[in-house]
Protein backbone atom coordinates (compact mmCIF):
# COMPACT_ATOMS: atom_id res chain seq x y z
CA UNK A 1 0.00 0.00 0.00
CA UNK A 2 3.33 2.49 0.98
CA UNK A 3 4.29 1.58 -2.65
CA UNK A 4 1.14 1.63 -4.13
CA UNK A 5 1.01 5.41 -2.39
CA UNK A 6 4.28 6.44 -3.56
CA UNK A 7 4.11 5.82 -7.29
CA UNK A 8 0.72 7.34 -7.48
CA UNK A 9 2.13 10.52 -5.69
CA UNK A 10 5.53 10.44 -8.43
CA UNK A 11 4.36 9.55 -11.59
CA UNK A 12 0.48 10.18 -11.36
CA UNK A 13 -0.95 12.73 -9.41
CA UNK A 14 0.49 16.50 -10.76
CA UNK A 15 -1.04 17.98 -7.51
CA UNK A 16 -3.39 17.28 -4.41
CA UNK A 17 -7.17 16.82 -5.04
CA UNK A 18 -8.48 18.47 -2.00
CA UNK A 19 -12.17 19.76 -3.60
CA UNK A 20 -14.44 17.48 -5.37
CA UNK A 21 -13.93 16.79 -9.11
CA UNK A 22 -16.71 16.24 -11.93
CA UNK A 23 -17.50 12.66 -11.48
CA UNK A 24 -14.67 11.67 -8.85
CA UNK A 25 -15.57 8.07 -7.45
CA UNK A 26 -12.57 8.09 -5.10
CA UNK A 27 -11.90 9.68 -2.17
CA UNK A 28 -10.06 13.24 -1.84
CA UNK A 29 -6.11 13.41 -1.11
CA UNK A 30 -6.06 13.16 2.37
CA UNK A 31 -4.26 15.94 4.68
CA UNK A 32 -4.49 14.88 8.31
CA UNK A 33 -3.01 10.90 9.50
CA UNK A 34 -6.78 10.41 10.56
CA UNK A 35 -8.28 10.89 6.87
CA UNK A 36 -5.42 8.60 5.99
CA UNK A 37 -6.21 6.44 8.16
CA UNK A 38 -9.58 6.12 6.18
CA UNK A 39 -8.47 5.35 2.64
CA UNK A 40 -5.40 2.67 3.63
CA UNK A 41 -8.46 0.87 5.71
CA UNK A 42 -11.70 1.32 2.82
CA UNK A 43 -8.21 -0.50 0.91
CA UNK A 44 -7.55 -2.81 3.00
CA UNK A 45 -11.73 -4.04 3.42
CA UNK A 46 -11.96 -3.67 -0.53
CA UNK A 47 -10.27 -6.62 -0.83
CA UNK A 48 -12.91 -8.60 0.70
CA UNK A 49 -15.49 -7.71 -1.06
CA UNK A 50 -13.87 -7.94 -4.49
CA UNK A 51 -12.71 -12.30 -3.29
CA UNK A 52 -16.02 -13.17 -2.31
CA UNK A 53 -17.27 -11.65 -5.82
CA UNK A 54 -15.12 -13.61 -7.95
CA UNK A 55 -16.11 -16.49 -5.61
CA UNK A 56 -19.70 -16.70 -6.14
CA UNK A 57 -19.52 -15.50 -9.47
CA UNK A 58 -17.46 -18.66 -9.95
CA UNK A 59 -20.15 -20.34 -8.11
CA UNK A 60 -22.66 -19.36 -9.56
CA UNK A 61 -21.43 -19.38 -13.60
CA UNK A 62 -20.12 -23.24 -12.45
CA UNK A 63 -24.01 -24.10 -11.39
CA UNK A 64 -25.34 -22.26 -14.39
CA UNK A 65 -23.15 -24.74 -16.70
CA UNK A 66 -23.10 -28.02 -15.01
CA UNK A 67 -26.74 -28.00 -14.03
CA UNK A 68 -28.51 -26.50 -17.10
CA UNK A 69 -31.35 -28.04 -18.66
CA UNK A 70 -29.80 -29.77 -21.80
CA UNK A 71 -27.76 -31.85 -19.02
CA UNK A 72 -29.86 -32.48 -16.39
CA UNK A 73 -33.28 -32.39 -17.25
CA UNK A 74 -34.47 -34.00 -13.95
CA UNK A 75 -33.65 -31.58 -11.45
CA UNK A 76 -31.68 -32.92 -7.98
CA UNK A 77 -33.97 -33.13 -5.14
CA UNK A 78 -31.37 -32.34 -2.13
CA UNK A 79 -33.32 -30.65 0.57
CA UNK A 80 -30.28 -29.66 2.90
CA UNK A 81 -26.55 -30.84 3.59
CA UNK A 82 -25.26 -30.03 6.92
CA UNK A 83 -21.72 -29.32 5.50
CA UNK A 84 -22.31 -26.54 3.51
CA UNK A 85 -24.46 -25.18 5.76
CA UNK A 86 -21.85 -25.17 8.77
CA UNK A 87 -18.89 -23.53 6.06
CA UNK A 88 -21.40 -21.29 4.78
CA UNK A 89 -22.08 -19.89 8.46
CA UNK A 90 -18.67 -20.00 9.63
CA UNK A 91 -16.81 -18.55 6.92
CA UNK A 92 -18.85 -15.39 6.49
CA UNK A 93 -18.43 -15.01 10.21
CA UNK A 94 -14.46 -14.97 10.07
CA UNK A 95 -14.36 -12.53 7.57
CA UNK A 96 -16.70 -10.20 9.69
CA UNK A 97 -14.21 -10.81 11.84
CA UNK A 98 -11.39 -9.98 10.79
CA UNK A 99 -13.23 -6.61 8.69
CA UNK A 100 -14.06 -5.71 12.45
CA UNK A 101 -10.82 -5.83 14.11
CA UNK A 102 -8.73 -3.17 12.09
CA UNK A 103 -11.39 -0.40 12.33
CA UNK A 104 -11.49 -0.27 16.04
CA UNK A 105 -7.58 1.01 16.50
CA UNK A 106 -8.89 3.93 14.07
CA UNK A 107 -12.01 4.62 15.79
CA UNK A 108 -10.15 5.20 18.92
CA UNK A 109 -7.53 7.76 17.61
CA UNK A 110 -10.55 9.41 16.06
CA UNK A 111 -12.22 10.37 19.34
CA UNK A 112 -8.86 11.22 20.62
CA UNK A 113 -8.00 14.79 21.60
CA UNK A 114 -4.54 15.78 21.92
CA UNK A 115 -3.57 18.44 23.75
CA UNK A 116 -4.82 21.50 21.04
CA UNK A 117 -2.18 24.52 20.42
CA UNK A 118 -5.43 26.39 19.41
CA UNK A 119 -9.24 25.81 19.85
CA UNK A 120 -11.74 27.32 17.23
CA UNK A 121 -15.17 27.30 18.20
CA UNK A 122 -17.64 26.68 15.11
CA UNK A 123 -21.66 27.39 14.98
CA UNK A 124 -23.65 26.31 12.47
CA UNK A 125 -26.41 28.44 11.60
CA UNK A 126 -29.12 28.99 8.62
CA UNK A 127 -27.36 29.08 6.48
CA UNK A 128 -23.89 30.29 7.51
CA UNK A 129 -21.19 29.16 10.15
CA UNK A 130 -19.64 31.58 12.67
CA UNK A 131 -16.28 30.61 13.93
CA UNK A 132 -14.59 32.05 17.46
CA UNK A 133 -11.15 32.21 18.24
CA UNK A 134 -11.08 31.82 21.62
CA UNK A 135 -7.21 31.76 22.64
CA UNK A 136 -7.31 35.18 21.69
CA UNK A 137 -9.86 36.91 23.98
CA UNK A 138 -8.70 39.57 25.57
CA UNK A 139 -10.70 39.88 28.71
CA UNK A 140 -14.34 37.64 29.37
CA UNK A 141 -16.08 40.11 27.91
CA UNK A 142 -15.05 39.87 24.19
CA UNK A 143 -14.77 36.91 21.64
CA UNK A 144 -12.96 37.41 18.27
CA UNK A 145 -16.01 36.23 16.07
CA UNK A 146 -16.46 36.55 12.43
CA UNK A 147 -19.16 34.84 9.90
CA UNK A 148 -18.25 32.73 6.88
CA UNK A 149 -21.25 32.98 4.17
CA UNK A 150 -20.86 31.25 0.83
CA UNK A 151 -20.10 34.10 -1.99
CA UNK A 152 -23.08 34.19 -4.46
CA UNK A 153 -22.10 33.47 -7.99
CA UNK A 154 -22.91 37.13 -9.49
CA UNK A 155 -19.95 37.95 -6.72
CA UNK A 156 -17.36 35.34 -7.55
CA UNK A 157 -14.14 36.08 -8.92
CA UNK A 158 -12.09 34.55 -11.96
CA UNK A 159 -10.68 31.25 -10.57
CA UNK A 160 -13.17 30.68 -7.71
CA UNK A 161 -15.48 27.81 -7.67
CA UNK A 162 -18.83 27.77 -7.75
CA UNK A 163 -20.66 26.64 -4.76
CA UNK A 164 -17.97 25.97 -2.14
CA UNK A 165 -15.96 29.01 -1.80
CA UNK A 166 -16.68 31.76 1.15
CA UNK A 167 -16.33 35.17 2.05
CA UNK A 168 -14.10 34.51 5.31
CA UNK A 169 -11.88 31.21 5.42
CA UNK A 170 -11.26 29.30 8.45
CA UNK A 171 -6.96 29.94 9.18
CA UNK A 172 -5.43 27.42 11.02
CA UNK A 173 -1.58 26.48 11.12
CA UNK A 174 -0.56 22.96 9.73
CA UNK A 175 1.52 20.66 11.00
CA UNK A 176 -0.05 21.37 14.86
CA UNK A 177 -2.43 20.02 16.74
CA UNK A 178 -6.01 22.22 16.49
CA UNK A 179 -8.94 21.56 18.44
CA UNK A 180 -12.44 22.36 16.71
CA UNK A 181 -15.23 22.55 19.23
CA UNK A 182 -18.61 22.42 17.02
CA UNK A 183 -22.35 23.63 18.41
CA UNK A 184 -25.48 24.92 16.78
CA UNK A 185 -27.80 28.06 17.03
CA UNK A 186 -30.75 26.98 15.91
CA UNK A 187 -31.35 23.32 14.02
CA UNK A 188 -29.17 20.38 13.31
CA UNK A 189 -25.88 21.11 11.20
CA UNK A 190 -23.06 18.71 10.36
CA UNK A 191 -19.77 20.02 9.51
CA UNK A 192 -17.40 17.67 7.38
CA UNK A 193 -14.03 18.28 5.31
CA UNK A 194 -13.28 15.19 3.28
CA UNK A 195 -9.67 16.02 3.08
CA UNK A 196 -9.43 16.24 6.58
CA UNK A 197 -11.63 13.39 7.67
CA UNK A 198 -13.95 15.43 9.85
CA UNK A 199 -17.67 14.91 10.06
CA UNK A 200 -19.09 16.38 13.55
CA UNK A 201 -23.07 16.82 14.02
CA UNK A 202 -23.47 20.30 15.26
CA UNK A 203 -26.37 20.10 17.78
CA UNK A 204 -28.45 22.94 19.55
CA UNK A 205 -27.68 23.34 23.17
CA UNK A 206 -24.68 21.07 22.69
CA UNK A 207 -20.66 20.80 22.01
CA UNK A 208 -18.97 18.21 20.56
CA UNK A 209 -15.32 18.58 19.88
CA UNK A 210 -12.71 17.32 17.13
CA UNK A 211 -9.33 17.48 16.78
CA UNK A 212 -7.51 17.86 13.61
CA UNK A 213 -3.39 17.53 12.81
CA UNK A 214 -3.02 19.25 9.23
CA UNK A 215 0.35 17.62 7.74
CA UNK A 216 0.78 20.16 4.73
CA UNK A 217 -0.42 23.68 3.81
CA UNK A 218 -3.72 24.17 1.50
CA UNK A 219 -6.94 24.64 0.96
CA UNK A 220 -9.40 22.32 2.20
CA UNK A 221 -13.67 22.30 1.03
CA UNK A 222 -16.47 21.21 2.82
CA UNK A 223 -19.82 21.95 3.46
CA UNK A 224 -23.27 21.30 5.88
CA UNK A 225 -24.27 17.44 5.89
CA UNK A 226 -27.42 17.52 7.43
CA UNK A 227 -30.06 19.21 6.14
CA UNK A 228 -30.64 21.60 7.73
CA UNK A 229 -33.71 23.65 5.38
CA UNK A 230 -33.91 25.66 1.99
CA UNK A 231 -30.35 26.46 1.85
CA UNK A 232 -28.76 23.44 3.44
CA UNK A 233 -26.80 22.81 -0.02
CA UNK A 234 -25.49 26.68 0.12
CA UNK A 235 -23.16 26.60 3.53
CA UNK A 236 -20.24 25.64 2.69
CA UNK A 237 -16.93 25.28 4.94
CA UNK A 238 -13.59 26.83 3.56
CA UNK A 239 -10.54 26.04 5.70
CA UNK A 240 -6.99 27.06 4.98
CA UNK A 241 -3.70 26.05 6.34
CA UNK A 242 -0.90 28.13 6.24
CA UNK A 243 2.81 27.43 8.33
CA UNK A 244 3.25 28.23 11.27
CA UNK A 245 5.43 31.15 10.80
CA UNK A 246 2.82 32.47 8.73
CA UNK A 247 0.16 32.06 11.02
CA UNK A 248 1.87 33.62 13.65
CA UNK A 249 3.10 36.61 11.86
CA UNK A 250 -0.61 37.44 10.93
CA UNK A 251 -1.13 36.95 15.20
CA UNK A 252 1.74 38.80 15.87
CA UNK A 253 1.23 42.14 13.55
CA UNK A 254 -1.86 43.33 15.41
CA UNK A 255 -2.13 44.45 19.02
CA UNK A 256 -6.30 44.53 18.73
CA UNK A 257 -8.48 42.43 18.80
CA UNK A 258 -9.15 43.14 14.95
CA UNK A 259 -6.26 40.49 14.25
CA UNK A 260 -9.35 38.56 12.75
CA UNK A 261 -9.17 40.98 9.33
CA UNK A 262 -5.79 38.79 8.96
CA UNK A 263 -7.51 35.72 9.66
CA UNK A 264 -10.68 36.54 7.45
CA UNK A 265 -10.51 38.23 4.18
CA UNK A 266 -12.05 40.16 3.23
CA UNK A 267 -12.92 41.14 6.89
CA UNK A 268 -15.93 40.48 8.71
CA UNK A 269 -15.60 40.25 12.28
CA UNK A 270 -17.18 41.70 15.55
CA UNK A 271 -16.13 41.52 18.80
CA UNK A 272 -19.07 40.88 21.23
CA UNK A 273 -19.74 42.37 24.66
CA UNK A 274 -21.17 41.06 27.64
CA UNK A 275 -23.96 44.07 27.55
CA UNK A 276 -24.57 42.26 24.13
CA UNK A 277 -23.66 45.30 21.74
CA UNK A 278 -21.92 44.34 18.65
CA UNK A 279 -19.61 46.22 16.50
CA UNK A 280 -20.19 44.94 12.87
CA UNK A 281 -17.62 45.44 10.01
CA UNK A 282 -18.78 42.90 7.22
CA UNK A 283 -19.25 43.50 3.36
CA UNK A 284 -23.02 44.17 3.20
CA UNK A 285 -25.95 43.40 5.46
CA UNK A 286 -26.17 39.50 7.45
CA UNK A 287 -30.18 40.09 6.18
CA UNK A 288 -29.18 41.25 3.14
CA UNK A 289 -27.93 37.54 2.75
Amino acid sequence: MILINIFWQLFVSIAYRDAAEPWQLGFQDAATPMMQGIIDLHHDISVFPIIILIFVSRMLVRALWHFRYQRNKLPERMVHGTTIEIIWTLFPSAILMFIAIPPFALLYSMDEVVDPAITIKAIGHQWYWTYEYSDYNRSDEQSLTFDSYMIPEDDSELGQSRLPEVDNRVVVPAKTHSRIIITSADVLHSRAVPSLGVKCDAVPGRSNQTSIFIEREGVYYGQCSELCGTNHAFMPIVVEAVSLDDYLSRVSSTSSPMMLMFLAKPSRYYSTSASGDDDLSNRGSTEGR
